[in-house]
C-alpha cells in the first residue's frame, strides 16, 4: 500500500484574511515557519521516500525543514497546485460573500466556476489524478509526503471517499495537518488520518490480516 501524506502549507499573512490563491510571493510567516519546522521533527523518522510539492512559495517553504532532515529533494508538481480563484484573488472573505457566486461555491460547488479561473470539477480532477500518478511511480510500500493546499486536499478526500462534490465544503483542513491516504495498486483507497494536526504523536498504520487488525 503506497502511502500519501497529504500536507497543507504552513501559516501566512493571508490565511484568515484574503484569499491567496496562486498569487507569487506569498511566503510563511513567523509562525508558519515554526509549523514547518514541527512537521520536520513529527516526521524526521517516518520512512519517508519522497517528497513533493505545489511550486508555490508557501509550500516549497513548508516542505523544506523536513527535506533537509530526511536529505531529499523537493519534487515540484504542478498538480498539487492550489484552485486556480481566478478573478477571486486577493479578495477578502466579506468581497466574496457578496458576490453571486459566493451561494454556489459553499452550497452546491459542483457547478461553481470562478470567473477567469477554473471549476470545482476541473480542480478535482486534477489534485486527484495527480496523487494517483505519484503513487504509481513508487513501490506500493512507499511513504510519500506531498505538500499542497487546502481546498486541493480537501477535493483529493471527496474524490477518493467517494463523497458528493457538493459535500467537500463539511471537511477541514488546517494548516500543516496530515491527512494520510493510502492508494494500493489493487483495492479501495483508504483514509488513517484526516486533519491530523500537530500535537499528536504520529504513528504509521498497522497491517491488517484476514479483515482485522494486528495486536
Amino acid at each position: 500500500m503506497t502511502t500519501l501524506l497529504l500536507i497543507r502549507h504552513g501559516l501566512n499573512d493571508y490565511v484568515g484574511k484574503r484569499l491567496a490563491g496562486r498569487l507569487p510571493g506569498v511566503h510563511l510567516n513567523e509562525a508558519g515557519r515554526k509549523q514547518a519546522q514541527a512537521i520536520a521533527g513529527l516526521l524526521c523518522k517516518a520512512p519517508v521516500k519522497a517528497i513533493y510539492s505545489s511550486p508555490l512559495e508557501r509550500a516549497v517553504e513548508t516542505a523544506e525543514p523536513l527535506a533537509q532532515a530526511l536529505n531529499l529533494p523537493i519534487q515540484i508538481r504542478p498538480g498539487l497546485m492550489e484552485i486556480d480563484f481566478g478573478e477571486w484573488v486577493g479578495k477578502t472573505g466579506k468581497q466574496m460573500a457578496r458576490t453571486k457566486l459566493w451561494k454556489a461555491v459553499q452550497e452546491t460547488p459542483s457547478l461553481a466556476r470562478f470567473p477567469g479561473g477554473e471549476s470545482f470539477a476541473e480542480a478535482q480532477q486534477r489534485i486527484s489524478a495527480e496523487l494517483s500518478q505519484i503513487a504509481a511511480a513508487h513501490d506500493e510500500k512507499d511513504m510519500l509526503v506531498c505538500v499542497s493546499h487546502s481546498d486541493a486536499i480537501k477535493l483529493a478526500v471527496a474524490h477518493f471517499l467517494g463523497m458528493p462534490l457538493d459535500n467537500f465544503q463539511r471537511l477541514s483542513i488546517d494548516t500543516t495537518s496530515i491527512t494520510a491516504l493510502i492508494l494500493p495498486k489493487e483495492g479501495q483507497p483508504r483514509f488513517w488520518l484526516i486533519n491530523q494536526r500537530l500535537g499528536v504523536e504520529f504513528h504509521a498504520p498497522e497491517e491488517k490480516k484476514g479483515g482485522r487488525r494486528k495486536t
